[in-house]
């Protein structure tokens, strides 16, 4: 596959090492417009940095743009004679619609929303997937790329904003909710570097029960939990404590302001 990703910043970057990593690309074009803070990618073979957006279209039968929501509409106007109605468009960006860029470019085109999070560049994204009419017999082909980042689902367009909360911000969720795990183990004793490890590794641990064994986590907790005991008293505790509550509430605040983004 010939990919461009247009906007080369920290999603773009995380999609970019994940196709590396993966060798599911021919060739790679990374624009950005310093492309002096992404010259670590000049180590591949297969990547081309350009400031240049025309060019890296040109080249590319993919095309990828992970820019700013603030900058899409420009990016477009300046592409939309350049775009070829056989590429595939595929856009990474919070709030801008299907439609919005079908009155940009033309609804002749092939695009595709994806909402990937940073877990791309070590191959452990969650990407929801929508398209337009002429994108939907691409969904297939879209997954494709990002089952090579993870995994992938397609839902109907306006579920995405709630999935860019769930997978993407959510990233930031359990880093948030890992770091407290952290820092309660340093309090009963632990070194600062054996505390995250031992955090990091419970919670891929518990994920991983999950996805192979398909059971609603009540039942890994049932497993776990014993009458009387130390694990049910910790659980009750954080739940006092407004753990779950404090979760969701988190959640639909983010959701919230995510609906209040304007392109």
């Amino acid at each position: 596959m010939k990919v461009a990703i247009i906007g080369a910043g920290s999603l773009g970057q995380s999609i970019a090492k994940g196709l590396l990593t993966n060798k599911v690309v021919d060739s790679l074009y990374l624009t950005k417009r310093n492309t002096s803070s992404i010259i670590k990618f000049k180590r591949y073979n297969r990547v081309i940095l350009t400031s240049d957006n025309e060019e890296a279209v040109k080249n590319s039968d993919i095309i990828i743009f992970a820019v700013q929501p603030r900058h899409l509409r420009v990016i477009l106007e300046n592409l939309k004679y350049t775009l070829k109605k056989e590429q595939v468009i595929i856009s990474v960006i919070t709030g801008f619609s299907i439609a919005k860029i079908e009155n940009i470019i033309g609804g002749k085109h092939v695009i595709i929303r994806a909402m990937p999070n940073t877990a791309a560049s070590v191959g452990q994204s969650m990407t929801c997937l929508s398209a337009n009419e002429r994108g939907r017999g691409k969904v297939e082909f879209a997954k494709t790329i990002f089952n090579s980042l993870g995994s992938s689902m397609e839902i109907p367009e306006e579920q995405l904003q709630a999935a860019t909360v769930i997978c993407a911000s959510g990233i930031a969720f359990w880093m948030r909710l890992i770091r407290a795990t952290t820092q309660g183990a340093i309090q009963l004793g632990f070194e600062a570097h054996e505390a995250q490890q031992l955090a990091v590794q419970t919670c891929f641990g518990a994920a991983t029960l999950l996805k192979e064994s398909g059971n609603h986590p009540e039942a890994e907790i049932d497993r776990v939990t014993t009458p009387g005991g130390c694990t049910i008293e910790g659980l009750n505790e954080m739940e006092h404590q407004g753990l779950s509550s404090s979760l969701i509430k988190g959640i639909t605040v983010s959701f919230d302001k995510i609906n209040q983004i304007k392109n």
